[in-house]
């Protein structure tokens, strides 16, 4: 998509780039001379967050959450989407791969601001809405947590559930990294032409937004931890319920395969109530098992 020019006022120009290709990289290095790697970094899907500088130029490569569900969470792009930003004097370009609402959410905001709008502001807006896009993921995970947990208890279906936790603690993981690594751009605000309060408020999202991640990740570990007990605890009454089975069967088991043997001289064979008198015996050693179970509270 061609660049276009989506904000401009007498102390900036905001220029915005949806979907570069190599041509529109080709026309932002030859018009503003911006390094060809620096470019090059926009359309690398994967690329981590980092904070460059040549020159007069400034290059903010950020990551925002989406809210698109991958089925597999291999890397950070499938739950990040790569926002750039280069500030080049007076002007501030933007590149980004899919449509952005942080981008249409700033734009209207400065819009209608009565106040003055330069780009590194513009900057530190964006900025602002991309770590706020890490703190509305925290509150989805969080309502996920809360329906896990009950379903921890009432499912039955293992398997989907175990899956779930992992796929949970898995965006989990990947966005605190992405948050580490966010902090060698949030720190570069610092020098730009802002008040300390507005670059202080920036820094302070990024803490607690790291530190929301922090606490899902351990609720996470938590839940499968407790899944894991819970899990075990279910194998262990299993286990339980077949070793009394066994307890009761294996002495007349044993009854049962000692006159089984039919040797000559077993007189029990040839008696008229032998038959009766063993289904006795084994009747009140099933009895006595029950009774010495009940006693134990087993």
């Amino acid at each position: 998509m061609p660049s276009e020019i989506i904000f401009k006022n007498e102390y900036c120009e905001w220029i915005d780039i949806e979907s570069a290709n190599r041509a529109d990289l080709d026309v932002l290095h030859q018009k503003f001379n911006i390094n060809e790697f620096m470019l090059e970094d926009t359309i690398d899907p994967n690329h981590l967050p980092k904070y460059e500088e040549d020159e007069n130029l400034k290059f903010f490569l950020m990551r925002e959450n989406t809210d698109l569900q991958r089925q597999n969470l291999n890397s950070i792009s499938d739950i990040t989407t790569k926002l750039a930003i280069f500030l080049i004097d007076d002007k501030i370009i933007t590149i980004h791969r899919l449509k952005n609402s942080i981008v249409k959410e700033v734009l209207r905001d400065i819009k209608y601001s009565k106040e003055e709008v330069t780009s590194e502001h513009i900057a530190l807006e964006v900025a602002l809405k991309v770590l706020k896009s890490f703190d509305d993921e925290a509150r989805r995970i969080l309502r996920v947590i809360d329906e896990l947990e009950n379903e921890i208890f009432l499912s039955t279906d293992s398997a989907n559930l175990l899956r779930k936790l992992y796929n949970l603690k898995r965006k989990s993981s990947l966005n605190t990294m992405v948050l580490q690594l966010s902090s060698s751009w949030v720190t570069r605000f610092r020098p730009l032409e802002l008040s300390d309060s507005e670059t202080t408020d920036l820094r302070d999202k990024l803490r607690d937004v790291i530190s929301d991640f922090d606490h899902l990740n351990s609720q996470i570990l938590n839940l499968i931890s407790m899944f894991l007990a819970l899990a075990d605890q279910k194998a262990n009454q299993t286990m339980k319920i077949l070793t009394q089975f066994s307890a009761y069967f294996l002495p007349i088991t044993f009854v049962a395969g000692l006159y089984g043997m039919n040797f000559d001289n077993m007189p029990e064979l040839r008696s008229r109530y032998g038959y009766f008198i063993t289904l006795g015996i084994m009747a009140l050693i099933v009895l006595f098992t029950f009774l010495y179970f009940k006693k134990k509270k087993w």
